[in-house]
């Protein structure tokens, strides 16, 4: 019974994880399609860039909120089952990733659509730890704004997740699993964030935040000084 139980809860986790709720936020208050918009993804930060502030941090809570609830209900439904607290927010993060509400047949092949899994990768830390978010979601905000780039904030999650359950277990406070949590979902992320990664290293990456402002400021101000005519002598 509890092994049926089990493969429920991780079909459930991935159905949760799949519901594209940029997408639905987006089509709701813009009704525009996400995945025409930008990098196509339904996540944050694609979902601010589509629908402005209010719709990407309503994304970003929702996507969140998927993956806590998956490890609520694998710690209620069969408590004690250490392994499917980590399972339940991994496969919500894959079907974030990979909805199967999102699937579609191109020229290549079945196609999947999502995000990039940062949002659920923290959500499922916050059902592991709900303290953590007091962590993850700062230290994620400060590196959005001040480094600039969405995929390095986004990665920092599950490095940030790793960190916080590698000391909790090393007190004893947790169980040294919940840092595999972190390694899968980093691996998860790499994946997800490949091109991104390319654009990375080739200095093509969008900047947002801090960053975008003052390159802006500074594009307009060379823009005005080139514009202005020189005074003769």
């Amino acid at each position: 019974m509890s092994f049926v139980l089990s493969v429920a809860v991780i079909i459930c986790a991935y159905l949760i994880g799949s519901i594209p709720s940029g997408l639905l936020i987006v089509k709701l208050t813009k009704g525009v399609d996400i995945r025409q918009i930008e990098s196509g993804r339904t996540g944050g930060t694609n979902a601010m860039r589509a629908g402005g502030f209010w719709a990407g941090l309503g994304t970003a809570i929702f996507d969140m909120l998927k993956a806590t609830v998956c490890v609520w209900l694998a710690r209620g439904l069969i408590p004690g089952a250490i392994w499917l607290e980590i399972i339940a927010p991994v496969m919500a993060i894959l079907g974030h990733n990979y909805s199967i509400f999102l699937l579609e047949r191109g020229e290549g092949g079945i196609q999947f659509h999502g995000g990039a899994g940062g949002a659920p990768a923290a959500g499922g830390a916050l059902g592991l730890w709900l303290p953590s978010m007091f962590f993850i979601v700062p230290l994620a905000a400060i590196i959005l704004y001040f480094i600039g780039y969405a995929s390095v904030a986004t990665l920092s999650i599950p490095l940030v997740t790793i960190v916080i359950f590698a000391i909790r277990a090393w007190i004893g406070a947790a169980p040294w699993e919940y840092v595999l949590y972190g390694l899968i979902a980093e691996v998860l992320l790499l994946w997800a964030l490949r091109p991104n990664l390319r654009r990375l290293f080739n200095g093509t990456e969008r900047l947002v935040g801090y960053r975008a402002k003052r390159k802006r400021k500074n594009t307009d101000y060379s823009t005005s000084s080139s514009s202005t005519p020189s005074g003769s002598s």
